[in-house]
């Protein structure tokens, strides 16, 4: 399948809100149970040994509903670990959602922090280095190769440790899944998750993009029943 980016319906500013909301349902019940939250979680369990005893910091791109910051302030917790997670998204109307959807999680309400902002400035507005790990969760698909270049450059220079990039494997079978499971869904969710499949990213693509753009040894894994790929990054810290 060649690869093609369509825009998203939940991407347009003047989106409904009560459509954005179901879309955003949506991919929660997506990232937890078709291994968006898993592919998180796993990386940092990986990484756990090596994390210094000190708080860690994590910023998470394009956050959506801010559930995989809440999965990770769980997993944190429930480890000792001090972790602390800056979600960002360009969309106002999403970030109002994440905080309606964070203030839901208490206890881990006030480990994060969540402020509009657009992906491409965070180096100017934080610095290179300004976070320990950088994540971004079906994101990256979103954008044409150069801009995808572009962010996962960013997110390199953003991060001390390291960089986690959790997204969809584009294959016929996922868009086939995909195409089944939205049978019946609002049009926001039939049209927005299949778009995605089609942007999503083959092995090869994903890896050599890495590589160009510097990622230091860059780690590939993913499921073929989930058809979602973490592609990592750990830097020693200096």
């Amino acid at each position: 399948m060649r690869r093609v980016v369509t825009p998203e319906l939940m991407d347009d500013p003047k989106v409904d809100r009560g459509e954005l909301d179901r879309s955003l349902g949506y991919i929660r019940a997506v990232n937890r149970r078709l291994g968006g939250q898993r592919a998180l979680l796993s990386t940092l369990e990986r990484w756990r040994g090596r994390l210094p005893k000190r708080e860690i910091t994590l910023l998470d791109i394009a956050t959506g509903s801010a559930d995989l910051p809440i999965a990770a302030v769980e997993w944190a917790e429930a480890r000792g670990i001090d972790l602390r997670v800056v979600g960002v998204d360009v969309h106002e109307t999403t970030l109002d959602l994440a905080r309606e959807h964070v203030a839901r999680h208490p206890k881990a309400a006030d480990r994060i922090e969540l402020n509009v902002a657009d992906a491409f400035t965070l180096v100017d507005t934080h610095g290179p280095g300004s976070f320990d790990i950088v994540h971004a969760g079906l994101f990256i698909h979103h954008l044409p190769e150069l801009r995808a270049l572009t962010m996962l450059r960013i997110m390199d220079r953003l991060s001390r440790l390291g960089v986690v990039w959790n997204d969809l494997v584009r294959t016929p079978v996922g868009y086939a899944a995909i195409h089944a499971m939205t049978l019946g869904k609002p049009e926001i969710v039939r049209h927005d998750a299949r778009v995605s499949v089609r942007a999503g990213f083959t092995k090869g693509e994903a890896v050599d993009m890495v590589r160009r753009v510097g990622w230091e040894e860059p780690e590939y894994r993913w499921s073929v029943f989930t058809h979602r790929f973490t592609l990592t990054s750990w830097k020693d810290e200096a």
